[in-house]
């Protein structure tokens, strides 16, 4: 392969998502040079979501194709993939699917979750390991495999070490680099558990057979990759210590950046590692903007966020969990949607949804800093809710901090500046996401805003505290914070 017979070198993505896979091809500055999305299909019934694995594969083969269509002088540099954290299936020794692929929120391995944290495990039920100690029990041992592991494995024609990324959900300690010993007293034999590599290891190479399928070159590096969420905040370079990503989608997702782990008793704030060794903690909320679909289905949001602002602050105050239960920034099974007042309108309603939302994503920040997490880096704010101006300027006024709004946000970004930084055309995964991530929009918090919001946020919080969900300590931490203190960001000096 000669150099200069190609114009460019690109990186490409590429997102296994729950609808779709989508694949970016893009240059090291940020220019997206082709894109390709297919969607995919899957099974759900109660607890169950299943897909069929091999939807994964056809899917990025019309994908990758897409995305690569007239590109023949780009020089593709490496890829990395990214998957919906938890998602597993079993594999034989061929690498071959055994068993469907149970889904990130499939729900039926309750009585294998409660066996593995008896064993001293902290996982939760739809976790992987949970999961897969489910699938040995129904359809025999097998290798579990996560979702990128089987498509890297048709990529480069051998089952490749799961990044540890992926394999924190299915149990692996990512402080001490190792599986814990009881995963064998669990039933698992040692054929069962993969090898483990950090995110951006060279996994191998696109092999010609798959060169034919997909486009891809023959040749390709394929470096390891990261989770759809982590691959989410690396599309939002939110990468440097004190950075943080929020992401407001159907439900809010807070993900930050340090150099040591964030210790939660709680267990609310949990810690992915980066491909350096640094860390980034983070936590998922059941609040988010699913609440208001569910409330005005089929409604014009730009045109409810204009009467919205005439309600600053709402007549009510609500704590707007999309779903029954809590997990961030307070851990409450039996935690319900909360409605304090009554909205005096459709507009009025609306806006209590949005500020209800973004009282909880101060409360996550709030709660992030009683237990220490660098904040004082920069905030950007990612997901489909950015897409609305009014929200990002009604949450900069709520938290008291300014926030950056990011063009181009896409798991598939950020497993391509992933594959930029394993191929070694960055110094550090930092300065891969910041040369390809652009940002569109910075808002700024108004003074006079963020003054009129904090009555009812110091409301909602003694709420949450009366109830019995949001632990005293961290209640009165946020109101010692909000009672003269520093707002949740930078120059923040109190520890």
């Amino acid at each position: 392969m000669v150099h200069e017979h190609f114009e460019s070198e690109a990186w490409l993505g590429i997102d296994l998502g729950t609808q779709s896979v989508r694949v970016l091809l893009v240059t090291g500055d940020g220019t997206v040079l082709g894109s390709g999305s297919v969607p995919l299909g899957g099974r759900r019934d109660g607890v169950r979501h299943e897909q069929d694995p091999a939807e994964w594969w056809d899917a990025l083969r019309a994908a990758s194709r897409a995305a690569l269509r007239g590109r023949s002088k780009v020089r593709v540099g490496g890829l990395a993939v990214c998957g919906t954290s938890g998602t597993v299936l079993l594999t034989d020794g061929a690498g071959r699917p055994m068993s469907p692929a149970l889904m990130y929120d499939d729900g039926r391995a309750t009585a294998q979750g409660a066996r593995a944290r008896m064993a001293g495990l902290a996982v939760q039920d739809t976790w992987a390991l949970p999961k897969a100690l489910w699938l040995a029990g129904t359809y025999g041992q097998g290798r579990i495999t996560h979702q990128p592991d089987l498509v890297v494995s048709l990529l480069t024609g051998e089952l490749p070490p799961a990044d540890s990324s992926h394999a924190l959900k299915t149990g692996y300690d990512v402080e001490r680099d190792a599986w814990p010993s009881m995963l064998s007293r669990l039933g698992l034999s040692d054929t069962a558990i993969p090898d483990v590599v950090r995110p951006g290891t060279l996994l191998g190479e696109v092999t010609a057979t798959a060169a034919e399928a997909t486009g891809i070159p023959a040749g390709t590096p394929v470096l390891a990759g990261m989770t759809d969420g982590c691959a989410a905040q690396i599309a939002s370079a939110a990468l440097r210590p004190g950075a943080w990503n929020s992401v407001l989608g159907t439900t809010l997702v807070l993900k930050g950046a340090s150099s040591s782990p964030v210790r939660d008793p709680a267990g609310v704030v949990y810690n992915h590692r980066a491909p350096d060794g640094s860390w980034l903690p983070g936590g998922a909320s059941s609040v988010g903007a699913g609440v208001l679909t569910a409330a005005f289905a089929g409604a014009d949001p730009a045109a409810m966020d204009k009467l919205a602002a005439a309600h600053e602050p709402s007549g009510a105050i609500i704590y707007p969990l999309v779903s029954p239960g809590e997990r961030f920034p307070f851990l409450a099974p039996d935690a319900f949607a909360l409605v304090l007042g009554e909205p005096e309108s459709d507009a009025d309603l609306w806006a209590a949804l949005l500020q209800g939302v973004a009282f909880t994503e101060r409360l996550c920040l709030d709660y992030l800093h009683h237990l220490g997490a660098p904040l004082d880096g920069p905030l950007t704010l990612t997901g489909g809710a950015a897409r609305s101006p009014y929200w990002n300027q009604l949450r900069a006024d709520i938290l008291g901090r300014p926030a950056r709004v990011p063009e181009q946000t896409e798991p598939a970004l950020g497993m391509a500046a992933l594959a930029a930084y394993g191929a070694g055309a960055a110094p550090d995964l930092a300065a891969a996401a910041e040369g390809m991530v652009r940002i569109g929009t910075t808002v700024a918090p108004r003074p006079d805003r963020t003054a009129r919001f904090a009555e009812p946020y110091a409301r909602l919080v003694k709420e949450l505290e009366e109830r019995g969900w949001l632990p005293t300590p961290v209640a009165r931490h946020a109101r010692g914070r909000l009672g003269g203190g520093p707002p949740p960001g930078p120059d923040t000096t109190d520890s």
